[in-house]
């Protein structure tokens, strides 16, 4: 068994509840449940050495403790582990249970988005679901913990020009990035530094856009960015983007006027 045999033989036994990504250089399948991102990589090349030896049994082997793997973690405990635990944007059409019918632990947040949290684990992580709350952590210290673990995340943002509107984006790749919104000390520290109006976007899960908006142009510019980053992130969020101001975000509807010029 070749390794783009391998893959599709793997990819063939998780297209359900699952999701699959292939890292070509590195020569690694991830897989990971849809519903909240707890996965694994597999290397290909040792599999593909004990299928030439052992046949297709030692890959379903591997399948077998794959499909171990996602179920191991069904109880989980959030007492002692509060130092991974984190909020995560989600649109409000979110579905607010698992597939098995399990509530999830969220709170309103504004009209267009919702929060909801996670216990990270590393490669990925869990959403905390209402059977995993206690006395001890309830759902308002639970908020309280993923709001203070927020603010430690790195805050650096890449800059970049429309039309005389400077544009902020964050992307660290840690899959919290939208939930940066939810820090407010960052917000406040970037409103100083902005000299028109400031809009923020969270289009999908792994990016934040800030943009001091100067100009017309600079409207256009933020709605087209919004709506591409909305059509392909991997987990979309909002399509909107939101005014902030003293504290409060606002989402608002851009109606463009025209085509977005190129960078400068």
């Amino acid at each position: 068994m070749e390794r783009n045999e391998l893959r599709r033989y793997l990819e063939s036994h998780f297209n359900e509840e699952y999701r699959t990504s292939y890292d070509r250089e590195n020569e690694v399948l991830r897989v990971e449940r849809k519903s909240d991102r707890f996965g694994v990589n597999i290397r290909l090349a040792p599999i593909v050495a004990k299928a030439k030896t052992r046949g297709t049994v030692a890959v379903d082997e591997v399948i077998e403790y794959i499909e171990s793997a996602m179920k191991a973690d069904d109880q989980i405990s959030l007492t002692g582990n509060e130092d991974a635990i984190y909020p995560v944007i989600r649109s409000n059409s979110f579905s607010k249970t698992t597939k098995n019918g399990e509530a999830l632990a969220f709170t309103p947040h504004t009209a267009e988005t919702a929060i909801f949290y996670a216990l990270d684990r590393g490669n990925g992580y869990r959403l905390i679901e209402e059977r995993h709350l206690s006395d001890e952590m309830t759902l308002d210290r639970i908020e309280r913990i993923a709001r203070e673990n927020v603010k430690k995340l790195p805050t650096e943002m890449k800059q970049d020009e429309v039309a005389g509107n400077p544009f902020y984006f964050l992307s660290t790749r840690d899959g919290y990035e939208a939930s940066r919104v939810l820090n407010d000390e960052f917000l406040r520290l970037m409103e100083r530094r902005i000299e028109g109006d400031m809009l923020v976007g969270v289009p999908h899960q792994d990016v934040m856009i800030v943009a001091d908006i100067r100009n017309d142009q600079g409207y256009d510019a933020m709605q087209q960015l919004m709506f591409d980053f909305f059509t392909n992130g991997r987990i979309p969020v909002t399509a909107l983007a939101f005014h902030y101001e003293a504290g409060k975000l606002e989402p608002i509807f851009i109606v463009g006027k025209k085509t977005p010029p190129s960078n400068t």
